[in-house]
């Protein structure tokens, strides 16, 4: 590969953004994001995630408030450069919970940008809760938001029922074959038509 071939190819390899998690260290949720990024890390992306850790620092949102954090605008700017995004929320009381949603409302920012908010991205969705209940109705509450962010919730959301159920090591390491394939498959509707809309939205600066 020629060095304009190489530069083009990176070009071409699409960034996709992580939000998720919870306040607890290791949890499902998080587990589950992170084994999608690697997923889509095998198939060429480059990846980063914001997880609980990151997401409890923040300030909550607050739209007359024009001044962000560093950390607030760490999420801004890497969403804003994104060619795809992936949400991971448990459910909590048939919702969101409320520390990804105060990072989603930061996307607000957005507003104002040639590429309005996730406009035209694919945005693939994972939830985890303690029964099926929970799972679906979180789900369909994330997909809307999706929609109201002008996202394309990719065709398989995954859900995943923790009750009584260890799907993950202390590690993180995915413990249910079925589980990592829904990841992997995740993964892939969200990588490859990001791809595609990589190569449609960049123009490459070719210095050499």
């Amino acid at each position: 590969m020629n060095a304009i071939d190489k530069h083009l190819a990176e070009q071409d390899r699409p960034f996709i953004v992580g939000i998720g998690g919870t306040t607890r260290p290791g949890s499902s949720t998080e587990s589950a994001l992170r084994t999608a990024l690697q997923y889509a890390e095998e198939l060429g992306a480059e990846t980063q995630l914001f997880g609980g850790e990151a997401l409890s620092t923040l300030d909550v949102f607050s739209p007359e408030q024009r001044e962000r954090s560093p950390a607030q605008r760490a999420i801004v700017e890497a969403v804003r450069r994104a060619d795809a995004v992936i949400f991971a929320s448990p459910g909590y009381h048939g919702g969101v919970s409320g520390l990804v949603k105060n990072a989603i409302d930061l996307l607000e920012d957005l507003r104002a940008d040639e590429r309005v908010y996730l406009d035209g991205m694919p945005v693939g969705c994972i939830v985890t809760a303690a029964g099926w209940q929970g799972c679906n109705t979180t789900l369909g509450a994330m997909r809307s938001i999706v929609h109201a962010l002008r996202g394309w919730p990719t065709p398989l959301g995954v859900t995943l029922n923790t009750a009584g159920v260890k799907l993950f090591d202390a590690q993180g390491q995915c413990l249910d074959a079925q589980v990592a394939a829904s990841m992997k498959l995740l993964a892939e509707q969200v990588v490859n038509p990001s791809s595609v809309f990589a190569r449609r939205n960049k123009k490459p600066e070719l210095s050499f």
